[in-house]
């Protein structure tokens, strides 16, 4: 055993599959493992896979010295609805902010329209008498003799959380912790969500909606991050836990229980920032995120090797791809789409005889037919193994067999016969759709950034990630497709390079013109204060950086444009840039600026974080050598449909300079690389597979 080493341990647990990756302090990656996700307990997947890890390298628990953990039980709770019964409470005269909402329908053309689910029933909207201004004056106290009724409302609803959102807290939120003081004191065992801990930004009906969410995940997470550090604490691990965030960063897991929206999305996130990470390595300053895992797959777009961010984002739309539809939630998160495509999404016939693909997962209970657990869907899993592109011994790392009978006799039932085709022909059907699915959602996520595909490099991970990638960036009109090395544990990985971090977006409205200085320098110091400390509870000692943005628009504008603020005290002159940056970045962005206009600040953001971790090695270019005569093997050309020859290579056998002409396989314990007919694949000093279309050869 080597006791010489501090060791990092990341967790992802996903919707099929949780991955678990071990680093040492080199950032040499000594073990990693995927283990099917267990959910009536994720934290015995995950437990598994520790285990796992620790004794394929040989270590023990006690070298370990970050833990980092991300999951999808925040995003699915919600998806699915299994969090705890919730009560808002409102300031008076305002309890049908829910059923109000944007005062539109998303659709206005669909009479049998679906409404979101927005989690509180108007039954179970409470209000109470106060009043704060926009600017945070009090114009109505508290009233703190209508508590007791309050409670007894909320008492007898049954409710085990609250959410408190009261008009214009984020300007002062004296009533807010007045009044959960308050409720405390009646009701102990009550989880209460404070709007301006949430979401301190103006708009109330997403500020509402966010606070709603924490408070309908509070109970489950809460309880789910207790039982995890005991158990990890029980086979003795000693230290910190830290959690991903939606916007790529970690926290600890006091922050993350006390605002567990922030966990939403956590597991991509991660991938993003294994992304950025490679990008920069490679010195790629565009670049398309792929991670496609076993129930969905995730695009994210990074420019100059930062993931495009946002602050509003939906959860679990009504109306699939369609604006409006879900519920919105406001908190910093790293825009990406997010389509339910995997290895687990389920090929059904309708009832006009369309084929169709998803959303739905077969997940890791049954699974894919394929995976011989009882699962009776044909998936798109089923079908890369129909069309070759799946070894039946050495999949999962061999510790899962497929069932060829299982995978056959699914997609000839479910499709097959249905269309009255062949099981090959079925499943080149749903790859094709399940494919095309994705590429769309590239290019739609592309165009709403005003960005373009074509010259991006992708680079693709996840266990599904590798074997679609080519598929997708052929549709997607991407010609150089990149795949790490461990892709499989993609995020995991980019869980380990993740800074601590935390991030505040709060409204403080203000023209530009009129701006008062040395309020608003003393408003962002206090936002730093704020971050720092959550931040410093997690590392203590370490260097911190920080960032600085304020969110600008015409005005009268309804949509904001991030403008990043010097690093020091804002001056006349700094004050004078930033109006030079805005009319910058709007000509960028709309052509053209709109002399005339006055400009105005709405919001304002603080990001704290440690260094990021920074490139020890650089890749560089070598001589080409012609790969030699390996394994072959039968499979269906992803381009013609037809049976074709494909050399078959073990990855941990490639070596730089190393050029493989598609089609090709390209094994590994947690995934396969196809290099398509019209690809070649090269291997770079940093033994990254580079795939670059060879269009001449279509």
């Amino acid at each position: 055993m080597n006791t010489n080493q501090d060791l990092r341990l990341a967790v992802d647990i996903g919707g099929t599959f949780t991955d678990v990756v071990l680093m040492n302090d080199a950032e040499f990656i000594l073990a990693s493992t995927k283990t099917p996700t267990t959910h009536a307990d994720p934290s015995d997947g995950a437990m598994i896979g520790l285990q796992r890890v620790l004794d394929h390298s040989s270590t023990s628990i006690e070298q370990i010295r970050l833990f980092v953990h991300g999951t999808t039980l925040a995003t699915n709770a919600l998806i699915e609805r299994r969090g705890a019964d919730v009560a808002c409470v409102t300031t008076q005269g305002f309890r049908d902010i829910l059923e109000i909402g944007y005062e539109r329908r998303y659709d206005q053309y669909d009479v049998m329209i679906d409404k979101a689910n927005l989690l509180v029933p108007r039954s179970r909207c409470f209000t109470i008498a106060e009043r704060m201004t926009w600017e945070g004056d009090v114009l109505t106290p508290l009233d703190v003799n209508a508590v007791d009724e309050l409670c007894n409302d909320i008492e007898q609803s049954g409710v085990k959380a609250v959410a408190i959102c009261l008009l214009h807290a984020y300007a002062n939120a004296t009533h807010e912790k007045q009044l959960k003081v308050l409720i405390q004191q009646r009701l102990p065992d009550l989880q209460i969500s404070l709007s301006h801990e949430v979401s301190p930004e103006a708009r109330e009906f997403d500020r509402l909606c966010t606070t709603i969410a924490n408070a309908y995940i509070q109970p489950l997470m809460a309880g789910y991050l207790d039982s995890l550090a005991k158990q990890l604490k029980g086979v003795g691990l000693t230290c910190p836990i830290l959690m991903v965030t939606a916007s790529g960063g970690m926290t600890t897991l006091d922050t993350a229980a006390r605002l567990p929206i922030r966990l939403v999305e956590s597991g991509p996130a991660g991938g993003a920032v294994l992304a950025a990470y490679i990008a920069e390595q490679c010195g790629a300053e565009s670049v398309l995120s792929f991670d496609m895992g076993g129930t969905t797959a995730k695009l994210c777009l990074i420019d100059e090797y930062r993931p495009q961010q946002a602050r509003h984002f939906e959860i679990a739309r009504a109306s699939r791809f369609v604006k409006g539809s879900g519920m919105p939630v406001r908190i910093p998160v790293l825009e990406m789409i997010e389509i339910g495509a995997g290895g687990g999404s389920i090929a059904n016939v309708d009832k006009l005889g369309r084929l169709q693909v998803g959303p739905q997962s077969a997940g890791s209970e049954p699974g894919p037919a394929a995976y011989g657990k009882g699962g009776a869907h044909a998936t798109v899993t089923d079908a890369d193994m129909m069309m070759g592109y799946l070894d039946a011994e050495q999949f999962a790392e061999g510790l899962l067999q497929l069932d060829s009978a299982a995978n056959i006799a699914a997609l000839t039932k479910e499709v097959g016969n249905p269309l009255s085709i062949s099981p090959v022909k079925a499943a080149i059907g749903i790859s094709d759709i399940v494919n095309e699915n994705m590429a769309n959602a590239a290019r739609m996520h592309a165009v709403e950034s005003g960005k373009d595909l074509s010259d991006r490099l992708m680079i693709a991970f996840g266990g599904n990630g590798p074997l679609h990638a080519t598929r997708i960036a052929r549709r997607a009109g991407i010609s150089r497709v990149l795949i790490p090395c461990n892709p499989g544990v993609g995020s995991a990985v980019g869980f380990l390079f993740a800074a601590v971090s935390f991030e505040i977006v709060k409204s403080h409205y203000t023209l530009l013109e009129n701006i008062d200085l040395p309020k608003i320098n003393h408003f962002l110091d206090g936002l730093i204060a704020e971050a720092t400390g959550i931040v410093n509870n997690a590392v203590k000692g370490e260097p911190l950086q920080q960032r600085r943005v304020a969110f600008m628009r015409y005005q009268g504008q309804g949509h904001e444009i991030e403008i990043e603020l010097p690093k020091n005290t804002l001056t006349v002159a700094a004050i004078e840039e930033l109006s030079q940056r805005f009319d910058a970045e709007y000509r960028r962005q709309y052509s053209r600026p709109v002399p005339g206009m006055r400009i105005e600040i709405l919001n304002w953001g603080i990001s704290v974080s440690t260094e990021p971790n920074k490139q020890k090695t650089k890749p560089h270019t070598t001589d080409i050598l012609e790969a030699s005569d390996n394994v072959a093997r039968k499979i269906t050309c992803d381009l013609t449909g037809e049976k074709i020859t494909a050399q078959v290579y073990e990855r941990a056998a490639l070596q730089p300079s190393q050029t493989i002409i598609g089609p090709a396989l390209i094994i590994e314990p947690q995934t396969t690389t196809l290099v398509s007919v019209d690809f070649h694949a090269q291997i770079d000093a940093q033994k990254n597979i580079l795939m670059i279309r060879q269009p001449q050869r279509m």
